[in-house]
């Protein structure tokens, strides 16, 4: 039997790649669960709830939190330490949402590269 897959909300997803295309040299991957890498390591994760998830630094997450009065980003039940649960009303706001997306680069490009599990084809 297969399962239908939920996808995220139309009006999130494009949100989601607006924020994207800020960093042109950023792809979106995924398509049930959009989500972003660099290096093998995820940064951002749309849910299919379009509920978006960005990777900080812990000093930048901890500032994240009390400023937007949200909490760490759960997935499927885990909580994920690194990552914040971002706001629909800062999710609207591109300009805003693009210094957080920024950082979250600048965090992720600190971390050890992990190989990718691509499948052979």
């Amino acid at each position: 039997m297969n399962k239908i897959q939920k996808l995220p909300p139309k009006e999130k997803l494009a949100l989601y790649d607006t924020l994207i295309k800020t960093h042109p040299e950023i792809e979106r991957k995924g398509v049930s669960m959009p989500y972003t890498s660099l290096n093998g390591n995820m940064f951002t994760y749309l849910s299919p709830d379009g509920i978006l998830g960005i990777r900080l630094a812990e000093n930048a997450r901890e500032d994240f939190l009390q400023k937007y009065k949200t909490t760490l980003y759960k997935s499927y039940g885990t909580t994920l330490k690194e990552y914040v649960t971002v706001p629909d009303q800062l999710m609207a706001n591109t300009d805003e949402l693009k210094q957080y997306f920024d950082m979250s680069i600048s965090y992720v490009k600190t971390l050890k590269s992990k190989p990718t599990k691509k499948k052979n084809k």
